[in-house]
């Protein structure tokens, strides 16, 4: 009786997967989307270059090209005086674009390059087809990596990354030990197991299996395309928050309209990280159980916000893993999960005094 009942339940998911398959799916067909979403790469430009307008510093933009014509979309800050010291690679999160550090380029590019950078699949970087399977994906981020320092003719680097670029930093460094001489993960994602969280006495009820089966096919943020011309008041209503953690530089929509701009455009990493993270967003792979394969002689900084939702435990087990190597744990004060913008100017600090044993 419950393997009929199972069989139906999936026959219903399926059944009701389908219908919406076929009514929405076009959706998200790259070349349909411009006509339903209000977005363009020329758009998408435009509010990056309104996010960077208060950047006082000088910089370079330029795409690097890699692999299989992919191309890196690149900032570029190295004035005189700290050419000679090991620069700062600046790896942003899901769904996130270089502008999003407006607030910090200012402040770390003082004391030595600073690049910044979108990831493979995000942004204004190419947009390719990634591996299906979580291994595949991954590698595809850390080649892409490897591939621009190598271009970018760096010797070695301080790799900072948030959320996903954090994870992607971890996977870079053990990997290619000798470039790295410093590691600083910021509320990164993808560390810990997922939890057996299930009670024996409590099943999920079937009407939440079967939405789950329903919606695991669909991107994170196919919601945002599916809702066209919508999108932009979408991000404003949802997130107001953007617009105060950027409040000393913009009085306007200027941060929404980046972030609509960033996640309408063709799926391409959100895909990959889609495909690199099981059931409630945990990591097929996560990063813990690879740490002991981290060269003990590059030194981790982690910071998180006190206010953040992410378990701070990773960075506690981090330390407890590597008790011969430098592991330190930074809790900023009054920030959430996106630290570097609720408190720039204590994240700005405290990121240049991590690094200052570096050369």
């Amino acid at each position: 009786m419950a393997e009929q009942g199972g069989t139906a339940n999936r026959g219903l998911a399926s059944s009701l997967w389908g219908y919406v398959d076929t009514t929405i799916r076009w959706c998200w067909i790259p070349n349909w989307l411009p006509s339903w979403c209000p977005t363009s790469t020329n758009q998408l430009q435009i509010a990056e270059d309104s996010m960077l307008r208060c950047v006082n510093s000088a910089f370079t933009k330029q795409f690097i090209p890699i692999s299989s014509g992919n191309l890196l979309w690149t900032l570029t800050f190295c004035s005189e005086g700290v050419k000679d010291k090991t620069p700062m690679v600046l790896l942003h999160g899901f769904g996130g674009g270089v502008g999003l550090w407006a607030q910090n380029l200012d402040a770390l590019s003082q004391r030595r390059p600073v690049f910044a950078l979108d990831l493979l699949g995000f942004g204004q970087s190419t947009r390719p087809l990634f591996y299906t399977e979580a291994q595949g994906a991954e590698d595809q981020f850390v080649e892409s990596i490897e591939q621009w320092r190598t271009k970018m003719g760096l010797e070695s680097m301080i790799l900072l990354g948030h959320n996903l670029g954090g994870y992607v930093a971890v996977s870079y460094s053990i990997r290619y030990p000798g470039r790295v001489k410093h590691i600083i993960l910021v509320e990164p994602w993808g560390f810990p197991e997922r939890p057996d969280t299930v009670e024996p006495d409590r099943p999920i009820p079937v009407w939440i299996k079967a939405l789950g089966a329903i919606f695991r096919p669909f991107n994170p943020l196919a919601g945002l395309r599916l809702v066209g011309p919508l999108g932009p008041t979408l991000v404003q209503t949802l997130r107001p928050d953007f617009k105060k953690k950027f409040s000393s530089m913009f009085s306007d929509n200027t941060v929404s309209q980046y972030i609509y701009h960033l996640n309408v455009q063709t799926p391409s990493g959100e895909t990959a990280f889609k495909n690199m993270t099981g059931p409630c967003g945990w990591a097929k792979r996560p990063m813990l159980h690879r740490m002991d394969r981290l060269h003990p002689d590059i030194p981790i900084t982690i910071i998180y916000g006190s206010r953040s939702s992410i378990d701070s435990n990773s960075g506690s087990a981090i330390k407890d893993m590597r008790p011969h190597s430098h592991v330190e744990i930074i809790t900023i004060r009054g920030a959430g999960h996106y630290v570097y913008a609720d408190q720039a100017e204590d994240f700005n600090n405290r990121v240049l005094q991590a690094c200052d044993k570096v050369d």
